[in-house]
Protein backbone atom coordinates (compact mmCIF):
# COMPACT_ATOMS: atom_id res chain seq x y z
CA UNK A 1 0.00 0.00 0.00
CA UNK A 2 1.28 3.46 -0.88
CA UNK A 3 2.52 5.40 2.15
CA UNK A 4 0.85 8.70 2.84
CA UNK A 5 2.24 12.09 1.85
CA UNK A 6 3.70 14.30 4.60
CA UNK A 7 4.74 17.94 4.41
CA UNK A 8 7.62 18.60 6.82
CA UNK A 9 8.28 22.12 8.02
CA UNK A 10 12.05 22.43 7.51
CA UNK A 11 13.69 25.11 9.65
CA UNK A 12 17.25 24.26 8.65
CA UNK A 13 17.91 22.90 12.14
CA UNK A 14 18.75 19.39 13.30
CA UNK A 15 15.32 18.57 14.75
CA UNK A 16 13.20 19.18 11.65
CA UNK A 17 15.91 17.59 9.50
CA UNK A 18 15.81 14.38 11.55
CA UNK A 19 11.99 14.47 11.50
CA UNK A 20 12.12 14.41 7.68
CA UNK A 21 14.77 11.67 7.73
CA UNK A 22 12.77 9.44 10.09
CA UNK A 23 9.58 9.80 8.09
CA UNK A 24 11.33 9.02 4.81
CA UNK A 25 12.99 6.02 6.47
CA UNK A 26 9.51 4.82 7.48
CA UNK A 27 8.42 4.99 3.85
CA UNK A 28 6.37 8.17 3.81
CA UNK A 29 6.26 10.37 0.72
CA UNK A 30 8.04 13.39 2.27
CA UNK A 31 7.98 16.97 0.99
CA UNK A 32 10.23 19.55 2.64
CA UNK A 33 8.87 23.07 3.07
CA UNK A 34 10.61 26.12 4.47
CA UNK A 35 8.39 29.03 5.35
CA UNK A 36 9.52 32.55 4.50
CA UNK A 37 7.80 34.44 7.28
CA UNK A 38 9.11 38.00 7.27
CA UNK A 39 11.01 40.43 5.14
CA UNK A 40 12.92 43.66 5.59
CA UNK A 41 15.24 44.39 8.49
CA UNK A 42 16.34 41.33 10.43
CA UNK A 43 15.43 38.92 7.62
CA UNK A 44 19.07 38.13 6.78
CA UNK A 45 19.00 35.17 9.18
CA UNK A 46 16.38 33.49 7.02
CA UNK A 47 18.90 33.12 4.20
CA UNK A 48 20.96 30.63 6.25
CA UNK A 49 17.76 28.79 7.22
CA UNK A 50 16.74 28.43 3.58
CA UNK A 51 20.20 27.30 2.50
CA UNK A 52 20.48 24.67 5.26
CA UNK A 53 16.96 23.33 4.65
CA UNK A 54 17.67 22.99 0.93
CA UNK A 55 21.00 21.28 1.64
CA UNK A 56 19.34 18.74 3.95
CA UNK A 57 16.46 18.09 1.53
CA UNK A 58 18.90 17.46 -1.31
CA UNK A 59 20.88 15.07 0.86
CA UNK A 60 17.70 13.18 1.84
CA UNK A 61 16.49 13.11 -1.76
CA UNK A 62 13.19 14.84 -1.07
CA UNK A 63 11.65 17.81 -2.90
CA UNK A 64 12.06 21.16 -1.17
CA UNK A 65 9.85 24.22 -1.52
CA UNK A 66 10.15 27.73 -0.16
CA UNK A 67 6.70 29.14 0.52
CA UNK A 68 6.17 32.83 1.25
CA UNK A 69 3.86 33.21 4.26
CA UNK A 70 5.15 36.70 5.10
CA UNK A 71 1.77 38.40 4.57
CA UNK A 72 0.00 36.00 6.93
CA UNK A 73 2.88 36.27 9.40
CA UNK A 74 2.67 40.05 9.38
CA UNK A 75 -1.11 40.05 9.84
CA UNK A 76 -1.34 37.35 12.50
CA UNK A 77 1.95 37.35 14.44
CA UNK A 78 3.66 40.73 14.05
CA UNK A 79 0.42 42.72 14.39
CA UNK A 80 -0.51 40.81 17.56
CA UNK A 81 3.02 41.26 18.98
CA UNK A 82 2.99 45.04 18.44
CA UNK A 83 -0.58 45.43 19.72
CA UNK A 84 0.00 43.44 22.90
CA UNK A 85 3.18 45.31 23.89
CA UNK A 86 1.48 48.65 23.32
CA UNK A 87 -1.29 47.51 25.66
CA UNK A 88 1.24 46.87 28.43
CA UNK A 89 1.22 43.10 27.95
CA UNK A 90 4.01 40.61 27.16
CA UNK A 91 2.93 38.34 24.28
CA UNK A 92 4.22 34.93 23.28
CA UNK A 93 4.46 35.12 19.46
CA UNK A 94 5.49 31.45 19.11
CA UNK A 95 2.09 30.29 20.40
CA UNK A 96 0.31 32.49 17.83
CA UNK A 97 2.68 31.49 15.03
CA UNK A 98 2.31 27.78 15.69
CA UNK A 99 -1.46 27.86 15.39
CA UNK A 100 -1.93 30.47 12.67
CA UNK A 101 1.16 30.00 10.49
CA UNK A 102 3.14 26.82 11.11
CA UNK A 103 -0.04 24.79 11.16
CA UNK A 104 -2.95 26.68 9.63
CA UNK A 105 -1.10 28.13 6.63
CA UNK A 106 1.20 25.14 6.15
CA UNK A 107 -1.66 22.66 6.43
CA UNK A 108 -3.65 24.52 3.79
CA UNK A 109 -0.62 24.53 1.48
CA UNK A 110 -0.12 20.82 2.17
CA UNK A 111 -3.71 20.01 1.26
CA UNK A 112 -3.24 21.73 -2.08
CA UNK A 113 -0.20 19.47 -2.62
CA UNK A 114 -2.26 16.39 -1.77
CA UNK A 115 -0.60 15.82 1.60
CA UNK A 116 -2.31 13.86 4.38
CA UNK A 117 -0.21 15.22 7.24
CA UNK A 118 2.13 17.98 8.29
CA UNK A 119 5.14 17.18 10.47
CA UNK A 120 7.56 19.26 12.51
CA UNK A 121 10.64 18.81 14.63
CA UNK A 122 8.94 19.82 17.88
CA UNK A 123 9.71 17.92 21.08
CA UNK A 124 6.21 16.71 21.90
CA UNK A 125 3.93 13.75 21.27
CA UNK A 126 0.39 13.69 19.93
CA UNK A 127 -2.01 11.39 21.76
CA UNK A 128 -5.68 10.55 21.44
CA UNK A 129 -7.42 10.50 24.81
CA UNK A 130 -10.21 8.22 26.02
CA UNK A 131 -12.75 10.98 25.35
CA UNK A 132 -11.72 10.89 21.69
CA UNK A 133 -9.95 14.24 21.71
CA UNK A 134 -6.40 14.84 20.53
CA UNK A 135 -3.81 16.49 22.77
CA UNK A 136 -0.09 17.12 22.96
CA UNK A 137 1.95 15.28 25.55
CA UNK A 138 5.40 16.07 26.93
CA UNK A 139 8.32 14.61 25.01
CA UNK A 140 10.98 12.21 26.26
CA UNK A 141 13.38 15.17 26.58
CA UNK A 142 11.77 17.06 29.46
CA UNK A 143 14.26 19.93 29.31
CA UNK A 144 13.45 20.39 25.59
CA UNK A 145 9.69 19.92 26.00
CA UNK A 146 7.79 22.25 23.65
CA UNK A 147 4.18 21.45 24.57
CA UNK A 148 3.72 24.94 26.08
CA UNK A 149 4.21 26.61 22.70
CA UNK A 150 1.83 24.12 21.03
CA UNK A 151 -1.06 24.82 23.40
CA UNK A 152 -3.13 26.67 20.77
CA UNK A 153 -3.39 23.85 18.23
CA UNK A 154 -6.89 22.78 17.21
CA UNK A 155 -8.38 19.29 17.02
CA UNK A 156 -8.30 19.40 13.22
CA UNK A 157 -4.63 20.40 13.24
CA UNK A 158 -3.63 17.74 15.77
CA UNK A 159 -5.49 15.01 13.89
CA UNK A 160 -3.29 15.64 10.84
CA UNK A 161 0.08 16.23 12.53
CA UNK A 162 3.14 14.06 13.15
CA UNK A 163 5.99 14.85 15.56
CA UNK A 164 8.55 12.08 15.12
CA UNK A 165 11.33 13.53 17.31
CA UNK A 166 9.11 13.59 20.41
CA UNK A 167 9.99 9.95 21.05
CA UNK A 168 13.69 10.72 21.43
CA UNK A 169 16.13 12.51 23.71
CA UNK A 170 17.93 15.49 22.15
CA UNK A 171 21.27 13.67 22.31
CA UNK A 172 19.74 10.77 20.37
CA UNK A 173 18.51 13.16 17.67
CA UNK A 174 22.00 14.57 17.16
CA UNK A 175 23.41 11.03 17.06
CA UNK A 176 20.84 9.97 14.43
CA UNK A 177 21.73 13.06 12.38
CA UNK A 178 25.46 12.33 12.52
CA UNK A 179 25.03 8.67 11.63
CA UNK A 180 22.78 9.59 8.71
CA UNK A 181 25.25 12.20 7.46
CA UNK A 182 22.81 15.08 7.88
CA UNK A 183 24.90 18.26 7.38
CA UNK A 184 23.35 20.26 10.27
CA UNK A 185 23.93 17.59 12.94
CA UNK A 186 25.96 19.98 15.12
CA UNK A 187 24.05 23.19 14.35
CA UNK A 188 23.19 25.02 17.62
CA UNK A 189 19.56 25.49 18.60
CA UNK A 190 17.95 28.87 17.95
CA UNK A 191 16.86 30.60 21.15
CA UNK A 192 15.61 34.08 20.29
CA UNK A 193 12.35 35.21 18.70
CA UNK A 194 12.96 34.64 14.99
CA UNK A 195 12.00 38.12 13.79
CA UNK A 196 14.01 39.91 16.53
CA UNK A 197 17.44 38.25 16.35
CA UNK A 198 19.10 40.98 18.45
CA UNK A 199 16.50 40.62 21.28
CA UNK A 200 15.78 44.38 21.18
CA UNK A 201 11.98 44.14 21.41
CA UNK A 202 11.44 47.81 22.17
CA UNK A 203 13.63 48.92 19.25
CA UNK A 204 11.73 46.61 16.92
CA UNK A 205 8.36 47.98 18.10
CA UNK A 206 9.47 51.61 17.68
CA UNK A 207 10.77 50.94 14.16
CA UNK A 208 7.66 49.06 13.06
CA UNK A 209 5.17 51.53 14.53
CA UNK A 210 7.19 54.63 13.63
CA UNK A 211 6.58 55.97 17.13
CA UNK A 212 8.99 56.58 19.97
CA UNK A 213 7.78 55.02 23.22
CA UNK A 214 6.10 57.62 25.43
CA UNK A 215 7.85 58.22 28.74
CA UNK A 216 5.84 58.07 31.95
CA UNK A 217 6.07 57.59 35.70
CA UNK A 218 7.37 54.77 37.85
CA UNK A 219 4.93 54.66 40.77
CA UNK A 220 4.22 52.68 43.91
CA UNK A 221 0.99 50.68 44.08
CA UNK A 222 -0.73 53.62 45.81
CA UNK A 223 0.43 56.13 43.18
CA UNK A 224 3.56 57.73 44.70
CA UNK A 225 5.87 58.83 41.87
CA UNK A 226 9.36 57.29 42.07
CA UNK A 227 10.88 58.45 38.79
CA UNK A 228 10.41 58.32 35.05
CA UNK A 229 10.38 55.27 32.78
CA UNK A 230 11.39 55.01 29.09
CA UNK A 231 8.01 53.74 27.86
CA UNK A 232 5.93 50.73 28.87
CA UNK A 233 7.17 48.61 25.95
CA UNK A 234 10.54 48.40 27.76
CA UNK A 235 9.12 46.55 30.78
CA UNK A 236 7.49 43.32 31.87
CA UNK A 237 6.12 42.01 35.17
CA UNK A 238 8.87 40.69 37.45
CA UNK A 239 11.62 42.73 35.78
CA UNK A 240 14.43 43.97 38.02
CA UNK A 241 17.25 44.98 35.65
CA UNK A 242 17.24 48.19 33.65
CA UNK A 243 14.95 50.17 35.96
CA UNK A 244 17.66 52.67 36.99
CA UNK A 245 15.93 53.47 40.27
CA UNK A 246 18.08 54.17 43.33
CA UNK A 247 15.85 52.67 46.03
CA UNK A 248 18.51 51.25 48.34
CA UNK A 249 17.08 47.75 47.87
CA UNK A 250 16.08 45.46 45.00
CA UNK A 251 12.78 46.50 43.40
CA UNK A 252 10.70 44.95 40.65
CA UNK A 253 7.98 45.74 38.13
CA UNK A 254 4.77 44.48 39.73
CA UNK A 255 2.23 45.88 37.27
CA UNK A 256 1.96 47.88 34.03
CA UNK A 257 -0.90 50.38 33.70
CA UNK A 258 -1.22 51.32 30.01
CA UNK A 259 -4.31 53.50 30.61
CA UNK A 260 -2.21 55.91 32.73
CA UNK A 261 1.18 55.03 31.17
CA UNK A 262 2.52 54.01 34.60
CA UNK A 263 4.89 51.22 35.61
CA UNK A 264 4.23 50.05 39.17
CA UNK A 265 7.27 49.22 41.28
CA UNK A 266 7.30 47.03 44.38
CA UNK A 267 9.23 44.57 46.51
CA UNK A 268 9.72 40.93 45.54
CA UNK A 269 6.60 39.97 47.53
CA UNK A 270 4.53 42.34 45.38
CA UNK A 271 5.35 40.30 42.28
CA UNK A 272 3.56 37.20 43.62
CA UNK A 273 -0.12 36.54 42.92
CA UNK A 274 -2.51 33.76 43.86
CA UNK A 275 -4.85 33.74 40.85
CA UNK A 276 -5.24 34.78 37.23
CA UNK A 277 -8.01 35.31 34.70
CA UNK A 278 -7.51 34.21 31.09
CA UNK A 279 -9.32 34.40 27.76
CA UNK A 280 -8.64 32.96 24.26
CA UNK A 281 -9.44 29.55 25.76
CA UNK A 282 -8.49 26.43 23.82
CA UNK A 283 -10.04 23.28 25.27
CA UNK A 284 -7.56 20.82 23.83
CA UNK A 285 -7.91 17.63 25.85
CA UNK A 286 -11.19 18.67 27.51
CA UNK A 287 -14.63 18.67 25.93
CA UNK A 288 -15.40 21.75 28.00
CA UNK A 289 -15.10 22.97 31.58
CA UNK A 290 -18.46 22.49 33.23
CA UNK A 291 -17.19 22.41 36.82
CA UNK A 292 -14.03 23.16 38.78
CA UNK A 293 -11.05 21.04 37.81
CA UNK A 294 -7.67 20.45 39.43
CA UNK A 295 -4.74 20.77 37.02
CA UNK A 296 -1.09 21.80 36.92
CA UNK A 297 -0.62 25.16 35.21
CA UNK A 298 2.44 26.66 33.51
CA UNK A 299 2.36 30.47 33.31
CA UNK A 300 5.36 30.83 30.97
CA UNK A 301 7.64 28.63 28.91
CA UNK A 302 10.23 27.86 31.61
CA UNK A 303 7.80 27.78 34.55
CA UNK A 304 7.88 24.33 36.20
CA UNK A 305 4.10 24.29 36.64
CA UNK A 306 2.06 24.55 39.83
CA UNK A 307 -1.14 22.93 41.15
CA UNK A 308 -4.28 25.01 40.69
CA UNK A 309 -8.05 24.91 40.31
CA UNK A 310 -9.63 26.17 37.10
CA UNK A 311 -13.20 27.39 36.77
CA UNK A 312 -15.07 28.71 33.73
CA UNK A 313 -16.99 31.98 34.14
CA UNK A 314 -20.20 32.95 32.35
CA UNK A 315 -18.39 35.23 29.90
CA UNK A 316 -16.22 32.33 28.72
CA UNK A 317 -13.07 33.38 30.58
CA UNK A 318 -11.37 30.95 32.97
CA UNK A 319 -10.24 31.68 36.53
CA UNK A 320 -7.13 29.86 37.70
CA UNK A 321 -6.47 29.77 41.47
CA UNK A 322 -3.12 28.40 42.61
CA UNK A 323 -2.48 26.50 45.84
CA UNK A 324 0.59 28.71 46.38
CA UNK A 325 1.22 32.26 45.07
CA UNK A 326 3.19 32.32 41.81
CA UNK A 327 5.87 34.82 40.81
CA UNK A 328 5.40 37.21 37.89
CA UNK A 329 2.05 36.15 36.44
CA UNK A 330 2.27 38.23 33.26
CA UNK A 331 -0.67 39.48 31.16
CA UNK A 332 -0.23 38.45 27.53
CA UNK A 333 1.55 35.18 28.28
CA UNK A 334 -0.13 31.82 27.80
CA UNK A 335 -1.26 29.72 30.75
CA UNK A 336 -1.27 26.02 29.91
CA UNK A 337 -3.20 23.41 31.87
CA UNK A 338 -1.73 19.93 32.28
CA UNK A 339 -2.93 16.65 33.70
CA UNK A 340 0.16 14.50 34.23
CA UNK A 341 2.16 15.15 31.03
CA UNK A 342 -0.78 15.99 28.78
CA UNK A 343 -2.05 19.44 27.77
CA UNK A 344 -5.76 19.67 28.62
CA UNK A 345 -6.26 23.32 27.68
CA UNK A 346 -4.84 26.82 27.67
CA UNK A 347 -5.65 30.52 27.65
CA UNK A 348 -4.04 33.95 27.41
CA UNK A 349 -3.49 35.72 30.73
CA UNK A 350 -5.66 38.83 31.14
CA UNK A 351 -4.78 39.83 34.70
CA UNK A 352 -3.41 38.54 38.00
CA UNK A 353 -5.01 38.73 41.44
CA UNK A 354 -3.11 38.91 44.69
Amino acid sequence: MEKKKVVVGMSGGVDSSVAAYLLKKDGYDVIGVTMKTWSGEGAEGQKKTLEDAKKVSDMLGIPHYIVDFSEQFEAEVIHDFLSEYQRGRTPNPCVVCNRKIKWQALMQWGKEMGADYVATGHYAKIVRLENGRYAVKRAETQKKDQTYALCGLTQEQLAHTMMPVGMYEKEEIRKIAKEAGIPVADKPDSMEICFIPDDDYAGFIEKRTGKKAETGNFVTADGKVLGQHKGIIHYTVGQRKGLNLAMGKPVFVSEIRPETNEVVIGDNDDVFARALLCDHINFMGMENLEKERMVTAKIRYHHPGAPCTIQKWEDGTVMCTFEQPQRAITPGQSVVFYEDDTVMGSGRILKAWK
